[in-house]
């Protein structure tokens, strides 16, 4: 991961490499997610896949840790 600053609106962002080269723009701070098909979230996880989850639940039965695109975030938007 490399870190940056948003074009937009100046926070800093990491970028996270996925599995065919390309990076996605993300806030850098870990969130919990928990899996679940056809939610509304998304998170990318350190190797790059995109997961379509939930970033509320029980923290004992997370599914994992992730960051959040920095798109869904961006107050420029």
């Amino acid at each position: 991961m490399r870190k940056g600053t948003c074009k937009n609106c100046g926070a800093s962002i990491i970028w996270i490499p996925k599995p065919g080269g390309k990076s996605l723009p993300c806030d850098p701070m870990p969130v919990m997610y928990w899996k679940k098909a056809g939610a509304k979230d998304t998170v990318v996880t350190p190797n790059g896949m995109m997961i379509a989850c939930r970033l509320e639940g029980v923290p004992e039965k997370a599914t994992g840790i992730g960051y959040v695109l920095h798109s869904a975030v961006c107050g420029t938007q």
